[in-house]
């Protein structure tokens, strides 16, 4: 195929492929497993993040973003790359052209290795955007009228806020307080508080099953299992949603404040808009309980989740591909 277009959604927990024309045809971990002895890449995606703290000493599965930057420069690469050839992206006649996303508040020097990374793993042109405003439009808000919509990204290393208004960003704020920052809150909790040590797979279960940031939501239970810390051996314990909650809460009040500085900047005829539109949670962390809720209590305007919060960035990169030629001023040259 000639001249393919591909938006990526390029997270710290997932990275997602939207192809013009197609839809997302591609949605897996970010994650890849090393031989530490040879730096040789055993496996990427799904198959390395089954491997998570169940490898042998030699083999480690990394997660290459952290942050939503590059923490690992040469296995982004390979990742990319994976993932390019294992959707048939690439081809011997053409490049596609890839739309990448990245957090509001990345520098010059951080933008330029996402650009690189992907220009290395095959691409012809690479063009960047903003993941809130493509969040927001993924989110089926139209951001191009001259009016004030609001969107929280909740992903798994940065939670993205932003007002956006004439199709660009009016303000923004982009914090490390998201996803993967839950899952070390909960493991932290549960080590301090019952002595267990449990992995990061078994965090992540905990937060999708009964994690919540409302006070009053129904209380639900869990059986986890770890390690003692006292006697070194398997134990398992009940673990219940009241207790999570109270793991949460220091880190969920940063993300609240963030979303609070944010309207606090935003020009008065912009927030007007807000309280009429409300705002919009998109990503992974939208569907942790009660985020909605707190959010609109906190706020004092009306928060809805959008339909498929983890697929928002993904279905934006989407009809943003459908107007890439306009974009070429938005073309990023190292």
């Amino acid at each position: 195929m000639f001249g393919r277009d591909i938006g990526i959604d390029l997270g710290t927990a997932n990275v997602l492929i939207h192809i013009k024309g197609q839809g997302i045809v591609l949605d897996e971990p970010a994650v890849v497993a090393i031989d530490k002895t040879t730096r040789q890449v055993l496996a990427v995606g799904e198959e390395a993040f089954r491997m998570v703290g169940r490898t042998p000493g030699n083999i480690v599965a990394i997660r290459p973003m952290k942050d939503g930057v590059i923490a690992d420069f040469d296995h982004t690469e390979a990742m990319l790359s994976h993932f390019l050839t294992k959707i048939n992206a690439k081809s011997m006649m053409s490049k596609p052209r890839i739309l990448i996303c990245c957090p509001t508040n990345i520098t010059s020097v951080e933008q330029k290795a996402i650009i690189e990374a992907a220009e290395k793993s095959g691409s012809k042109n690479v063009f960047i955007e903003e993941e809130p405003k493509v969040a927001a439009i993924g989110a089926g808000m139209d951001i191009f009228q001259p009016s004030g919509n609001m969107v929280v990204d909740i992903g798994g290393g940065t939670t993205d806020v932003a007002v956006l208004s004439m199709g660009s960003i009016v303000t923004a704020s982009s914090i490390k307080m998201a996803g993967d920052q839950f899952d070390l809150d909960i493991l932290n909790y549960i080590k301090k508080k019952y002595k267990l040590l449990i992995g990061e797979r078994t965090a992540e279960a905990v937060k999708v099953e009964v994690a919540t940031v409302a006070p009053n939501d129904e209380k639900r239970e869990m059986e986890i299992r770890g390690r003692d810390m006292v006697s070194g051996l398997p134990q398992t314990i009940t673990i219940t949603s009241t207790e999570i909650y109270d793991a949460l809460t220091e880190s969920v009040n940063h993300i609240v404040q963030a979303a609070k500085n944010v309207l606090e900047r935003t020009p008065p005829e912009l927030s007007a808009d807000i309280i009429d539109r409300g705002v919009i949670l998109t990503g992974g962390g939208a569907m942790l309980r009660g985020m909605d809720q707190l959010l609109a209590d906190e706020l004092k305007v009306p928060v809805m989740i959008a339909e498929e919060p983890m697929h928002c960035v993904a279905n934006g990169t989407g009809i943003l591909l459908e107007n890439l030629d306009k974009m070429s001023n938005r073309k990023i040259k190292i």
